[in-house]
């Protein structure tokens, strides 16, 4: 097949195919008389056909995945589907993420690095600069877009955190949903990670309606779509190619499992996350996935060593792990069902899969000491273990949002410093990656070790699959493809390594790669939310030499500065040229979409009326509740007989509030966090009838996350009366917002159960704001928050 060079050093192939997209409209090319007897014979515009032999893609990705996490790169949790598609393919090992899923992901699917592409970082921390908005450009097409108008079906099956927060209601607009990004099919969830028990979920732009199975599991779910899509396309149209991408929620946080998983790996953990890292180690350089000389780096500055934990903590976070590990080794086999549905169809051996275990590195958001609730961290606020051991048999399952400590992350991206978010190291930016395609790749069970970046994804897939990257893509010029192809590498052990140059970037933790030399420079430690000042001019630099070093154990700046200033001063080179500037080091803040002044189809509204059957409004279409006053006023009307269910709820599991009525008794219920769940309950049952229900809340002001008075309330007459001693300071969910008459998702609190619809009728609920009352302080630095204990459930 013919090969050209094209624009940044991408590969375009198949000159054949059109350089500006869509094609043409038809235009009948014969004569035209006046009759169709005098008329040339007639045509029919043809759908598009891909490239003769194009292969089908199946993409998987997993989530916060560590380089030493799974046992085809020497890690603890096994991986048969990967074990088997490693043998019969390629194992890549220094493929490279950006460190965060977001950034990743955007770069995964358009070939463009993620400030390019105006991903600095998750959606819900977007800030109003090109590189940091989350909203992918037009001019930086997918290749789920350039393939579907090159003849490929193409599916999205499970994590979408590529779409603004404020456009994932069903107000839309939807051009940036899966399905606007050139997915045919979408089925999956909205957001940076998902209740595995209790999802929101949403089939292309209809929300899927709540699971009857008792034994659900979203792992499980997203793999029967997959199979599902692509047994059903593939017997409709069996001679076109398609593409599927398969993006778990496993094993970002929840760590949710069944505990018959977690109890597959009782004991295997109990010598702790020191010794792991060094059994896994061993492993790695027996498998051949690390050169033989790699050394262990030290533990992370911050980071406990096992032997300084007593024996409650061992247990708690042993324990933790195999929980961790059931969850990891069950997505791994759901991923092995989707790969064997997609062998046994037509054009089995023609279908490249690739596996990519992680977006980034093993998460450390669960702090030093492990978390009940992931939602804290996010919110600037630790957990004590002696809290969260009293539930230790209850990990995994549907009552918490639970999370490993951050020394278990750093032990599941063994041999490397770091873990996600530190984008300057490999803990946080290097996964492995496998690549089979049985009918081309011949090197079975081979290794390959160029240098690669998740841009170089797409212009190597293009090559493959004949396409040519587009310059015009629904009328928009495109921006170049920045990644390179390394298409050479599959054929070819020792192919000249395509990628010269890369940075990095994620909350100012910077790196520059540049001819087998690493230069990092680490910011802020990944378990801690909260940022105190920082200058770019000051910050710490290490030095590499990765050819020689695999694992960046040995900081050779002192040895070579003057190698250090060259790739310090590439770096602010490589940075203005990608939009990564303004470097923002600002952490827990900017989760206040408020705050940070984001669009909102809510802000600048001090009234907000709402209607049944208005569910599952995203946490950024939501009324902005924090850190202010407001008042619920619900027009009901009470059933006689069974009076119970929701009437307006916000948050969930991690967080959030619920009014409802149980026994006909108004209840009003503000979940803390998951800490506390502080409830005012009306002593008596309401009367049958017509009903103004009021919740009046009057925050004390002061800073944020402070408390207030409430008071229930029904026709004018108080019910109940208290105090919130706190509030949520800065987001209420991470997956969850506002319903209106039902619960949709996870429950405030367990008293009850999913959807806990309404037995009456609604008229409306309005939610009248106050002032965002925020100390000036509180606006230039982030509060410091001391430990909270857990004081009720």
């Amino acid at each position: 097949m013919a090969r050209r060079k094209g624009n940044a050093g991408s590969t375009e192939s198949n000159p054949g195919t059109p350089h500006v997209l869509p094609r043409p409209d038809f235009a009948f090319s014969g004569e035209v008389g006046r009759t169709y007897v005098e008329s040339d014979p007639p045509q029919f515009p043809q759908p598009v056909a891909a490239p003769e032999g194009a292969p089908n893609i199946v993409l998987l990705l997993i989530d916060d995945c560590g380089f030493g996490q799974y046992g085809t790169f020497g890690g603890g949790i096994p991986s048969p589907t990967m074990d088997k598609l490693a043998a019969e393919g390629l194992r890549f090992n220094r493929f490279h993420t950006t460190a965060l899923c977001s950034p990743t992901r955007a770069a995964l699917i358009t070939g463009r690095n993620h400030h390019s592409a105006s991903f600095a970082g998750i959606t819900e921390v977007a800030t109003g600069y090109d590189g940091y908005t989350c909203v992918l450009p037009k001019s930086c097409g997918t290749i789920g877009e350039v393939l579907r108008q090159n003849g490929y079906m193409t599916a999205w099956i499970g994590k979408n955190h590529n779409t603004p927060p404020w456009d994932t209601s069903q107000a839309g607009p939807f051009d940036r949903w899966a399905n606007g990004l050139g997915f045919d099919y979408f089925y999956g969830f909205n957001a940076g990670d998902m209740n595995h028990w209790d999802p929101i979920l949403y089939e292309n732009r209809n929300l899927v309606p709540k699971s009857t199975d008792p034994d659900y599991h979203l792992t499980t779910d997203i793999a029967d779509k997959a199979i599902a899509w692509v047994r059903q396309v593939k017997s409709i149209a069996a001679s076109r190619p398609y593409m599927l991408y398969v993006a778990t929620g496993a094993t970002h946080a929840p760590h949710h499992i069944w505990s018959e998983w977690a109890d597959k790996f009782k004991g295997q953990f109990d010598g702790g996350w020191d010794k792991y890292r060094e059994l896994t180690l061993a492993r790695q350089k027996k498998l051949g996935v690390v050169p033989k000389d790699t050394k262990l780096t030290t533990r992370s500055k911050g980071l406990p060593a096992w032997s300084s934990l007593n024996a409650d903590q061992r247990r708690l976070y042993a324990r933790m792990m195999e929980v961790f590990a059931g969850y990891a080794a069950h997505c791994d086999h759901e991923l092995g069902r989707v790969v064997d549905a997609c062998r046994a169809l037509p054009g089995g051996e023609n279908t490249i899969f690739i596996y990519i275990a992680g977006d980034n590195g093993a998460s450390a958001e669960g702090g030093l000491e492990g978390s009940l609730c992931e939602n804290l961290f996010f919110n600037g606020i630790s957990e004590k273990w002696q809290d969260n051991i009293k539930v230790i048999d209850e990990l995994g399952g549907p009552k918490h949002f639970n999370h490993f400590p951050s020394a278990w992350a750093h032990a599941m991206n063994t041999p490397f410093q770091w873990t996600k978010q530190v984008a300057s190291h490999f803990g946080g930016t290097r996964n492995p990656m496998i690549i089979s395609w049985p009918a081309r790749i011949k090197d079975k069970g081979g290794l390959r070790n160029q240098f690669l970046h998740t841009i170089d994804l797409v212009p190597t897939l293009y090559e493959l699959c004949g396409i040519t990257a587009p310059r015009v893509l629904n009328g928009v010029d495109q921006k170049p493809i920045e990644g390179t192809s390394f298409a050479a590498a599959l054929t070819d052990a020792d192919a000249a390594e395509t990628r010269k140059t890369q940075y990095f970037e994620l909350g100012c933790n910077r790196g520059l790669y540049h001819d087998g030399w690493m230069a990092s420079s680490p910011s802020f430690v990944p378990w801690d939310p909260n940022r105190a000042n920082w200058s770019p001019d000051t910050a710490p630099w290490e030095l590499y030499n990765i050819d020689e070093d695999f694992s960046q154990a040995n900081d050779l700046a002192k040895r070579y500065p003057e190698k250090l200033r060259q790739l310090q001063d590439t770096w602010w080179v490589e940075a203005a040229k990608y939009h990564v500037l303004p470097l923002d080091w600002r952490g827990t803040e900017r989760f206040n979409s408020e705050a940070m002044g984001r669009p909102s189809l809510v802000r600048g509204r001090d009234e907000i009326t709402y209607y049944p059957g208005t569910i599952a409004v995203p946490d950024a279409a939501s009324p902005p509740m924090l850190n202010k006053s407001w008042t619920i006023t619900a027009e009901i009307d009470v059933p006689k007989g069974k009076a119970e269910g929701m009437i307006v709820t916000h948050g969930g599991l991690e967080g959030g509030y619920g009014l409802y009525l149980r026994d006909g008794r108004p209840t009003f219920v503000y979940n803390f966090l998951s800490q506390e769940r502080t409830t005012f309950a009306a002593a008596q049952a309401l009367p049958p009838g017509k009903t103004r229900l009021v919740v009046d809340f009057k925050y004390d002001g002061g800073g944020v996350g402070k408390g207030g008075s409430i008071t229930l309330s029904a026709n004018g007459k108080t019910l109940a009366k208290g105090r919130l001693e706190r509030t949520v300071p800065a987001q209420f969910s991470l997956g969850e917002g506002l319903d209106i008459g039902m619960d949709i998702g996870s429950p405030i609190d367990f008293t009850y159960e999913l959807p806990f619809a309404y037995t009456g009728s609604i008229k409306q609920v309005q939610i009248k704001l106050g002032k965002t009352d925020v100390a000036p302080k509180a606006k230039k630095a982030v509060v410091k928050k001391k430990a909270l204990t857990r004081t009720a459930r």
